[in-house]
């Protein structure tokens, strides 16, 4: 496996990827912004790939601990050199099935970058991709309940997804017990359609959905809006305000 050697939140996080097929973009690094993790807590992770979400959380947040959970036994392998490339002895990898995954205690926390492009869209010819990229027949649902039974009562789930899926994935946080919905849009630019959206809910939260303002990812003379930067350079959280 070729890898290529880039760097994340302004230098911060060493973080290897595969140098073809599926490549990590902003999403992970948003996604991890947005989990309200605090100093001694447990932060469990579907689909972690490569471990950029983890290992930005984790350099956001000191004293976390965190379990990614990873079917591609190469990347599980590269996620698990990141790590250690970054000093963070409280994180590790499985190399298994996340709904074969039983948890031994409960997490606080618990985030994802699920596939969602439809099972019928025309699949990458690249493997990796395909895999990484397109949605199963009741993906959400499982990734939904297999995370939230290893989360306690008032943890967090969060998903990154496209926002052609915000009603599947709700739904699907309901029906593995998770409520008190909030949907924070990321919009490319101001005056856009949002295409990607950040989904928290809590498991045994009865509260009602939230819609927060977003943010704004790219400015008109600059790469990203300085709201973004700090987010996506800086390390800032991003915050889900007062929930239920």
């Amino acid at each position: 496996m070729s890898e290529a050697i880039d760097t994340l939140l302004g230098g911060r996080v060493i973080h290897r990827q595969r140098s073809h097929g599926h490549r990590s973009g902003i999403e992970p690094v948003l996604l991890a912004a947005s989990v309200p993790a605090k100093p001694g807590q447990r932060v469990l992770e579907a689909g972690t790939g490569s471990g950029a979400a983890l290992l930005c959380l984790a350099a956001r947040v000191a004293g976390i601990s965190g379990i990614g959970i990873e079917q591609d036994s190469e990347l599980a392998a590269l996620a698990r050199e990141n790590i250690a490339a970054n000093s963070l002895a409280d994180l590790n990898v499985n190399h298994a099935d996340l709904a074969d995954f039983s948890a031994d205690m409960p997490f606080d926390h618990a985030m994802a970058n699920p596939p969602w492009y439809a099972p019928r869209a025309t699949p990458s010819p690249d493997a990796a991709r395909a895999v990484a990229r397109q949605a199963q027949e009741g993906l959400f649902e499982l990734w939904a309940k297999s995370l939230a039974r290893c989360l306690r009562h008032r943890g967090t789930i969060t998903f990154i997804v496209h926002a052609g899926v915000v009603s599947e994935c709700l739904s699907a946080f309901t029906e593995a017990g998770c409520g008190s919905h909030a949907i924070m849009p990321l919009w490319p630019r101001a005056g856009r359609e949002a295409k990607l959206v950040l989904l928290q809910a809590v498991r045994g939260g009865r509260g009602p959905t939230r819609i927060l303002p977003g943010l704004v990812l790219h400015a008109q003379d600059a790469p990203y809006t300085e709201a973004a930067a700090h987010v996506l350079r800086g390390g800032q959280a991003l915050s889900w305000g007062e929930s239920e």
